[in-house]
């Protein structure tokens, strides 16, 4: 049997994933079964009369924090939803960087709870409690969870047998190796604004292109990733 997985994405804005999951690769690796995602929103569970789903820190600063009730509350009633209860996932600027080799890894788990935040962040209670996997898609901050749970999902997805139209492609992508970069691409025209397709690509000698490629594809990540330079997040071949 295919494998498959399960994302349950925990959040304050669940309709921001209601045209997302809709497009493209995802849309379609959800209609042939590979792919589940569903959006829960954290405020049905809050116990809070005015439907509040945070309050101002302890020990003062700005802006406001996550509760932990109704997080904590979300998280379990979520997990019995479905089998097995899945691994919770908080997306936070303070968690593991997001690499090719973290997604591996999540890519081989069968369901992963997404914790989206918001405001200034948890009460950090509720990392102690539900001791999640924490996972930051770069060294900034967005204005929630919500963004970088659908990098997760778009990078996971990608790695699940029957979602791309050919296997090799996830093999040959920037970043399948660490610190690989991969090669040029060309399409037609052959030629556009002065600009031409390297001739060997057009010579039909597929060990001349192979060994190309390899060239190229050694050539940028020594670039990228020469001494000195800072190595920016992996980014989406598109």
């Amino acid at each position: 049997m295919n494998r498959t997985i399960r994302f349950d994405v925990l959040t304050l804005f669940p309709g921001i994933f209601d045209g997302y999951v809709r497009q493209s690769l995802l849309e379609d690796a959800i209609q042939a079964g590979i792919v589940q995602v569903h959006a829960w929103n954290i405020r049905d569970w809050t116990q809070n009369k005015h439907q509040r789903v945070d309050d101002r820190p302890f020990g003062g600063g700005p802006g406001m924090v996550l509760s932990v009730q109704p997080v904590v509350d979300c998280v379990a009633a979520v997990r019995a939803k479905a089998e097995p209860p899945g691994k919770v996932v908080m997306l936070t600027p303070a968690g593991e960087r997001l690499t090719q080799r973290v997604v591996e890894r999540l890519a081989g788990e069968p369901r992963l709870l997404l914790l989206c935040g918001r405001y200034e962040g948890f009460d950090d209670r509720i990392r102690q409690l539900l001791n999640p996997t924490e996972i930051s898609v770069g060294d900034f901050v967005c204005n929630g969870g919500e963004v970088p749970a659908m990098v997760l999902i778009d990078t996971v997805i990608r790695l699940m047998p029957g979602v791309l139209g050919d296997e090799q492609s996830a093999a040959d992508e920037s970043h399948s190796e660490d610190g690989r970069l991969e090669y040029p691409q060309y399409t037609r025209p052959r030629v556009y604004e002065g600009l031409a397709v390297p001739d060997i690509l057009l010579s039909g000698n597929h060990q001349a292109v192979a060994k190309w490629r390899r060239e190229q594809s050694e050539l940028r990540s020594r670039e990228r990733n020469k001494p000195g330079d800072a190595i920016a997040p992996p980014g989406s071949d598109s």
